[in-house]
């Protein structure tokens, strides 16, 4: 049994909170729950507020992992690289309206003045879902 991309962008799309890890100023992990959304690409979009450590560790090390989780034991676990997205103009418009349409809420959250948002890249990914066999598939991007 095979699972393939565009089943893993249906599984990604289907959850709206999944956790965000960074490396932190001594190498440490950290990780923090957020709302997310996924592009076409796989690209994983979310916003923090700049005194955040997520966006310090980010502009820092731009290396990252998301991990979601469930329903049952289904787990996919993404590393990439992260982007800064331009909060307005018509740079990154496309992955903006992306966010938007997951989180309308985040066009009041725009008017913040210390909001940014960030896109993380996929490079590699492994997706298990223990319920079906195991079945355990890895992919690259």
């Amino acid at each position: 049994m095979e699972f393939r991309k565009p089943e893993l962008l249906s599984y990604m799309r289907g959850h709206r909170l999944a956790v965000v890890s960074s490396v932190g100023s001594e190498g440490e992990p950290q990780s923090a729950l957020v709302g997310i959304a996924v592009s076409a690409l796989c690209d994983v979009i979310f916003d923090t507020v700049v005194d955040s450590r997520k966006h310090a560790n980010l502009s820092r090390d731009p290396r990252a992992s998301i991990v979601f989780a469930g329903p049952g034991e289904q787990t996919l676990q993404v590393e990439g690289i992260a982007k800064r997205v331009a909060v307005s103009g018509t740079k990154d418009a496309d992955l903006r309206s992306v966010y938007y349409e997951v989180w309308p809420d985040g066009r009041e959250r725009v008017k913040w003045p210390n909001l940014s948002y960030w896109c993380i890249v996929p490079r590699w990914a492994r997706y298990s879902d223990f319920n079906r066999g195991p079945l355990i598939q890895e992919f690259c991007w």
